[in-house]
């Protein structure tokens, strides 16, 4: 009686695709990870929480430059004039912010002169980041009451921060990340990880059977 080795294509197979996907995306845009997964309700309406978001490198062609909101002929970003980015705080420890650019700044520039009132906590000797110690952005998240910088989520940003800037976002199809983010921080990542590569061996499993039983039956 002989006995047949089982056809782990099944398991393998989806996997590699998804790999060679996000590879291949990632040389597209100059950017890795090439997609970010919207945490937060800050920046709804055009990007709402649970969006998956492709990023690409600020200066990529033909993408061309960062365009801040109040540039002239800004063109639209999910919703909005001006390009919406991911930066991140050197230091500060925590999570990578994905905002809209509102303008940019000169160093040594008092910028609440020509920032909306309606989204500054005080003046500029009222705020830690005014005048601008550098050249860099103003920003705010779209659904936000104030400027970044008024609200104390991050100083003027300078272009060396920017990881990215959005291209498009797909809805619901980053709820997957924020699960694995929200697992990892409550019980660790190993148990996370051991958690996962069990979940996709077993969802791995159930799909190589079924295509198998599939394949007979056509045979039959």
């Amino acid at each position: 009686m002989s006995s047949r080795r089982p056809d782990r294509t099944g398991l393998v197979a989806p996997a590699v695709a998804v790999l060679l996907t996000a590879v291949l995306l990632g040389a597209l845009v100059g950017t890795w990870p090439p997609f970010v997964a919207v945490e937060s309700g800050s920046m709804a309406p055009g990007v709402e929480r649970g969006d998956l978001v492709v990023v690409t490198a600020a200066d990529r062609a033909p993408w061309g430059d960062l365009d801040a909101a109040a540039d002239p002929n800004a063109p639209d970003r999910l919703g909005e004039p001006g390009d919406v980015v991911v930066y991140t705080v050197p230091g500060a420890g925590g999570r990578p912010v994905f905002h809209r650019l509102s303008f940019a700044v000169d160093a040594g520039e008092d910028w609440t002169e020509r920032a909306d009132p309606a989204l500054l906590s005080g003046d500029c000797a009222e705020l830690a980041t005014c005048p601008a110690p550098y050249d860099g952005y103003v920003t705010r998240g779209d659904a936000n009451d104030l400027y970044d910088q008024s609200a104390g989520i991050a100083p003027v940003v300078p272009e060396a921060w920017i990881a990215g800037k959005a291209l498009f976002a797909v809805p619901n199809l980053g709820w997957i990340r924020v699960g694995i983010d929200a697992a990892a921080a409550r019980y660790g990542g190993v148990a996370t990880g051991v958690v996962l590569v069990g979940v996709a061996g077993l969802a791995g499993g159930v799909g190589a059977l079924f295509l198998g039983r599939l394949r007979r039956g056509r045979r039959r």
